[in-house]
C-alpha cells in the first residue's frame, strides 16, 4: 500500500499541472471580456484607460507568454490577485475553504447518519411499509433540485414559522469571533461564547440537511442492498442460533459487513459536496468557495476562477486517496496494486 499511495502521490503534481491547464485554457477562450472588471463603463472608451489595465494584469501577452508566466507564479504560490475583490486569490482561498468545509463536514455527518440509518431500517423490515417509505424517502432526496429543497426549507422553517435562522454563518447583529480554524462552530467555542456556538449551529444546522439529503439518498440505497445479501447469509444465521439478539446481529454483524463499500460512497461523495456545494452555498449566503465561485464567474474574475478550479481539484484527489486507504484499513483482504 505505501508503493501506491506514494505513486499516487507522485502522479498528483501532473494532475494538477492537467487541471491548471484546462482551467486556463477555458477562461482564455472564452467570449466574456475580463476588462470589465477591471475598468468601468466610462472608462472602457478610453484607449489609455484600456492599455494600462491590460499592461498592469498581462492582458496584453500572448496566451503562451501568460500561461508560462502564470505557472511560475503558481510553484511559488501565487495564483494571482482577484479583478474584484484586488486581493491575492490564494488569501480569498484560505478564508473561504474552511466555511465549504464546515457545511460539507456537516452535511456529510447529516447524510451518512440518515441514509445508514434509512438503509438498515429498510433492509431489516423488508418488503414493508418502513421499507417503501425510507425508499421513497431516498427517492425523493436524490431527485429533487437542491436549489428548490433549499428555498422550500428556507421558506417554511425560517420565514414562516421562525423554528430557524436565516441565511449566513451567524445573526447579523452578531460579531464574529476571532479566527483561528475557519469552523465558526469551533472557533466560537475557542472564544469561550456558548451561546454565539449555538447561534453558528442553528445557522448550519438547514444547508448541512440539504446539502447531505442527496448523498442521504445514495448511502440508504446502497446500505439497504448491501444489508439484504448480508442479513441472508449464513454467519448471520449462525449469530442468531447461537442466541444473539437482534440488535447484535443486526449492528454488529450485518452493519459492519456492510459499511465497507459504504465507505467508498462516502468518501466520494464527500469530495462530491466539497466542490459542488454551489447552489447551497448561494442560496444560504454562505461565504465559501462555491458562494466565492458564483461571484469569480459573475464578474470574469479570472483568476479567482482559476485559483478555485485548482483548489477544488487537489481536494478531491487528496479525499479519493484518502477513500482508497481508508477501504484498505477497513477491509484488510484487499490490496492495492
Amino acid at each position: 500500500m505505501t508503493r501506491y499511495i506514494l505513486r499516487r502521490l507522485i502522479a498528483m503534481p501532473f494532475l494538477v499541472l492537467g487541471i491548471v491547464t484546462l482551467a486556463f485554457l477555458l477562461t482564455s477562450v472564452t467570449k466574456g471580456d475580463p476588462l470589465t472588471a477591471i475598468v468601468s463603463d466610462r472608462q472602457m472608451n478610453n484607449p489609455e484607460v484600456v492599455a494600462a489595465a491590460k499592461a498592469r494584469w498581462g492582458l496584453d501577452r500572448s496566451l503562451p507568454e501568460r500561461y508560462v508566466i502564470y505557472v511560475g507564479n503558481l510553484l511559488s504560490g501565487d495564483m494571482g490577485t482577484s479583478f474584484i475583490t484586488r486581493r491575492p486569490v490564494a488569501q480569498d482561498v484560505l478564508y473561504r475553504l474552511p466555511a465549504t468545509m464546515e457545511l460539507v463536514v456537516a452535511a456529510m455527518i447529516v447524510g451518512a447518519t440518515i441514509g445508514i440509518s434509512l438503509g438498515v431500517l429498510a433492509a431489516y423490515f423488508r418488503n414493508t411499509a418502513i421499507d417503501h417509505g425510507a425508499r421513497l424517502f431516498a427517492l425523493f432526496g436524490s431527485s429533487i433540485p437542491v436549489f428548490w429543497l433549499g428555498l422550500a426549507l428556507l421558506y417554511v422553517f425560517s420565514v414562516q414559522w421562525g423554528i430557524l435562522p436565516g441565511p449566513g454563518r451567524l445573526d447579523a447583529r452578531a460579531t464574529a469571533p476571532p479566527m483561528v480554524t475557519g469552523f465558526m462552530t469551533i472557533d466560537t467555542l475557542f472564544a469561550g461564547d456558548f451561546r454565539l456556538f449555538l447561534d453558528a449551529l442553528w445557522h448550519l444546522l438547514l444547508p448541512a440537511f440539504v446539502l447531505g439529503w442527496a448523498v442521504a439518498g445514495t448511502i440508504s440505497r446502497l446500505v439497504r442492498a448491501n444489508m439484504v445479501e448480508v442479513l441472508s447469509r449464513e454467519f448471520i444465521l449462525t449469530a442468531r442460533a447461537k442466541g444473539a439478539g437482534e440488535f447484535r446481529v443486526v449492528i454488529r454483524h450485518a452493519l459492519r459487513n456492510t459499511l465497507v463499500p459504504t465507505l467508498t460512497v462516502i468518501g466520494y461523495s464527500f469530495a462530491y459536496l466539497l466542490t459542488g456545494a454551489v447552489l447551497t452555498e448561494t442560496i444560504f449566503s454562505w461565504p465559501g468557495m462555491g458562494s466565492y465561485a458564483v461571484e469569480a464567474a459573475r464578474g470574469l474574475d479570472f483568476p479567482a476562477i482559476i485559483g478555485v478550479t485548482i483548489v477544488g481539484g487537489i481536494v478531491f484527489l487528496f479525499t479519493n486517496l484518502l477513500t482508497d486507504v481508508a477501504y484498505v484499513v477497513a477491509n484488510p483482504r484487499v490490496r492495492l496494486g
